[in-house]
């Protein structure tokens, strides 16, 4: 598929099959996607949890409402002791490289043919301690695979966009 058809097609799954699982292969193919993303100074600080046991998954289910019966779910955290430091120390490179390697992983898998939705409805302190994440990692957000329930498509507001010249100034 072509990079601008990936990004025009891809949407927020809201509904999964839940008797079809992620093929392994498409799921290599994802996890290699946020492998080869971008971090600053190549720290390559994230760490990518793989949650499919049914324990795993029950978790997820008390963590947020928002799994829809995906087969799949992908913990995006990052290691808080191995970032880059912003001049001025106010700011790291934690958060912004851990959603690159996420979002590498979200276009991988709509390219793969395999649904997804971006997850930020939990409480991350408490997923990170329900999942039993290193003391020094931060958890990002949790991305669901799957493929997508009969009759399941984009969300009627889907291709509503702003236009240009309200998210972007010229100076």
């Amino acid at each position: 598929m072509e990079f601008r058809d990936v990004i025009a097609k891809r949407y927020s799954c809201k509904k999964y099959d839940e008797t079809r699982q992620v093929e392994p292969e498409a799921l290599e193919r994802i996890l290699e996607a946020g492998r080869l993303a971008p971090t600053a100074k190549n720290l390559q600080e994230q760490h990518v949890y793989v949650l499919q046991s049914a324990e795993a998954l029950a978790i997820v289910d008390e963590l947020t409402p928002c799994r829809y019966g995906a087969p799949t779910v992908l913990a995006v955290a990052f290691d808080t002791t191995n970032v880059y430091l912003y001049p001025g120390d106010a700011r790291d490179s934690g958060i912004e490289d851990a959603a690159i390697v996420a979002t590498h992983m979200v276009l991988a898998a709509c390219d793969a043919g395999v649904d997804n939705c971006w997850l930020n409805r939990f409480d991350p302190d408490v997923a990170k301690e329900r999942l039993g994440l290193p003391e020094n990692e931060e958890l990002l957000m949790l991305l669901d695979l799957g493929y997508a329930a009969e009759g399941t498509g984009p969300l009627p507001n889907h291709e509503s966009r702003k236009p240009l010249s309200e998210t972007v100034t010229y100076r």
